[in-house]
């Protein structure tokens, strides 16, 4: 199939070609035809499978044909939940809306409010925006919802993670009602499905993976390790392996700072990337990064969704995450568009939670590979899925559970309840 037998008009086919696609992906060979006719659609897709061009092709294709923004009014909102996301998809609408006489903007915080003004008051026909930062130039009458015709909520769920919804619902009361609504995500998970029953109406649902998996095209690795020893088994790993680029995630800021710290006095080119940076050392770090000039990007989760890198060969779980769903995502920033990619998690005891969070969420046990000179002192407990599997046949012991009103974080330190057996329950 070829991007010309989705309804598209020469100008976007056009800079299509120019931007080198030839072949729409499963989600745009979806998603495009029912933005055009006029749908609501929910799409889940991982990352690095082409939905931002699901959206951004028809939605330029669909404001072509219509009245031009007028002063401070919007036709078409893109909300996202960080700054660097908002900034790629406003690329890619400059990108295919080249040869169309329409305007894009992008507004964030972080930097200065008046020139985003000052593009808002001609007018804009696509504008990507972070909620915060929407809402302010709202506030200010900077801008005006009365032309609006499409929404679009992007990593949807990222921005309840990140706890955007109040911002969100805000938003939404300002809008026409008679719009229509677009809204992707990695996963659907009751919150956000709960979300989409006051937004999208009748909805087309497209689903281009299976519901929380990663992408086949990544190989994934555990190295068991003591936390001491982290930083410096991340130095003799990409040392030794030469590993040419590497994007490394850290659970904290603060982490993220100390690892960097590390990694220079090795004398290996490390840069931070993270939300306490100002927005022009965060764009600069990814630049250079891209351009190689970088040889280590260590993020926070701010980063692990919105990072357009082609062809990044690995990834490196500092610490894991603490939502399950967040490993998917950072991974995710590898192995795109069928590209194959690894993905290596340095993991110590303390993190047994976490490990069999995620390991639920894949519903397999991820291979283990100890590292010589660095084995842990604290072994990394067994997998928790297997535990269970060869317990089928033995009789039931009691075990530790987590109970209303106690701390996931209990469990995690090991700090067991006595005296309270926990029943199976189905």
């Amino acid at each position: 199939m070829s991007f010309s037998s989705l309804g598209l008009s020469p100008p976007l086919l056009e800079a299509v070609a120019e931007a080198g696609y030839s072949t729409p992906t499963p989600i745009q060979v979806q998603a495009i035809p029912a933005v055009l006719d006029g749908k609501d659609v929910m799409g889940a897709a991982q990352t690095g499978t082409g939905k931002t061009a699901g959206f951004i092709l028809p939605i330029l294709e669909i404001l072509s044909n219509g009245e031009r923004a007028r002063p401070n009014q919007v036709r078409a909102l893109v909300l996202t939940p960080t700054r660097e996301l908002a900034a790629q998809v406003e690329a890619s609408a400059v990108t295919y809306g080249k040869h169309l006489p329409l305007r894009s903007a992008v507004v964030f915080g972080g930097v200065k409010i008046n020139p985003q003004m000052m593009k808002l008051r001609k007018g804009v026909d696509v504008l990507v925006a972070t909620p915060g930062r929407l809402l302010d130039l709202y506030n200010q009458n900077a801008v005006k919802f009365k032309q609006l015709e499409v929404l679009v909520l992007d990593e949807a769920d990222r921005m309840l993670d990140m706890g955007f919804i109040h911002d969100i619902r805000k938003i939404l009361a300002l809008l026409p009602r008679r719009r229509q609504n677009l809204m992707f995500s990695a996963t659907f998970s009751n919150d956000i499905r709960n979300l989409a029953k006051g937004l999208v109406h009748n909805p087309i649902e497209i689903s281009v993976s299976p519901r929380n998996t990663t992408v086949d095209s990544v190989e994934q690795q555990i190295c068991p390790v003591d936390k001491a020893k982290k930083s410096a088994l991340l130095t003799h790993l990409i040392q030794e392996k030469q590993w040419p680029q590497v994007l490394v995630f850290s659970r904290t800021k603060h982490g993220a700072n100390r690892l960097t710290r590390h990694l220079e006095s090795s004398g290996i080119n490390a840069v931070a990337i993270h939300g306490n940076k100002s927005q022009a050392a965060r764009t600069k770090a990814l630049a250079n990064f891209k351009s190689g000039s970088i040889r280590v990007l260590v993020a926070t989760d701010i980063a692990a969704r919105g990072l357009d890198i082609n062809q990044l060969p690995l990834v490196v779980n500092f610490d894991l995450p603490n939502v399950p769903e967040d490993y998917i995502h950072r991974i995710g920033r590898t192995g795109r568009a069928g590209a194959s990619g690894q993905a290596i998690s340095l993991v110590c005891a303390d993190e047994i939670k976490q490990l069999t969070d995620i390991e639920k969420l894949l519903n397999r046990q991820l291979d283990r590979k100890l590292v010589d000179g660095f084995e842990p002192v604290h072994d990394l407990p067994e997998s928790r899925i297997n535990q269970r599997t060869s317990r089928t046949n033995k009789p039931k012991k009691s075990k530790m559970g987590h109970r209303d009103g106690q701390r996931s974080g209990d469990n995690a330190r090991g700090h067991k309840p006595r005296g309270i057996k926990h029943r199976h329950r189905r």
